[in-house]
């Protein structure tokens, strides 16, 4: 389980079937076997390297997530599973991508605060309510506002902008969509009746 709080900012050095990934802050207690998010999405680390960690992609993640858009160079969001004594800041996050989103805005807000707006699956839209919690790319949002057209409206606070791959997003960029396990166990049990 994760919290959609990201710890760094890694650096892919293989991609494909097989992910390399640089980075430093998350290498530090990783092990060979453990799970560990890649723009949300919750993979095993197969190999420890010197700059990073190695993760074998299954066919489903490739063609599930955007980890298959990947190239050499491109940043990507990491994060650690939580432990019992980890404050739980952002919200439940599995790690299991629902589907991708399309970026179809991001805009300055002024104060370094930015507005983005990406169109999500109308199959997801059910999972989504303003107020509530939407993981993009890993990363633990507030919905702000949503529309008739599937559009889920963020604010991206300085901060996020710095330190995720949303600083560097542009318009028609794919990103993983993680909705709330909690909204679609909810769904499922009301169906049972």
């Amino acid at each position: 389980m994760f919290t959609g709080i990201i710890e760094e900012l890694g650096t892919v050095l293989t991609a494909g079937a097989r992910l390399e990934v640089a980075c430093s802050l998350v290498r530090s207690d990783l092990s060979v076997g453990a799970s560990i998010a890649v723009n949300g999405v919750c993979l095993t680390a197969v190999a420890l390297t010197e700059q990073g960690f190695a993760a074998d992609l299954a066919p489903e993640t490739l063609s599930r997530s955007n980890l298959g858009d990947l190239t050499t160079g491109s940043p990507v969001n990491l994060e650690r599973p939580v432990t019992p004594l980890t404050r739980l800041s952002g919200h439940i996050v599995q790690g299991h991508v629902d589907a991708t989103g399309e970026v179809v805005a991001l805009n300055a807000l002024g104060d370094g605060n930015w507005w983005l707006k990406v169109r999500v699956p109308k199959s997801l839209d059910r999972y989504l309510v303003e107020k509530g919690s939407v993981t993009l790319d890993g990363i633990s949002l507030t919905i702000a506002a949503l529309d008739p057209e599937s559009v889920v409206g963020v604010t991206i606070i300085p901060h996020t902008f710095a330190n995720t791959t949303i600083g560097k997003a542009r318009l028609s960029t794919r990103m993983n969509v993680e909705v709330d396990v909690l909204a679609k166990h909810v769904e499922k049990l009301l169906a049972r009746g």
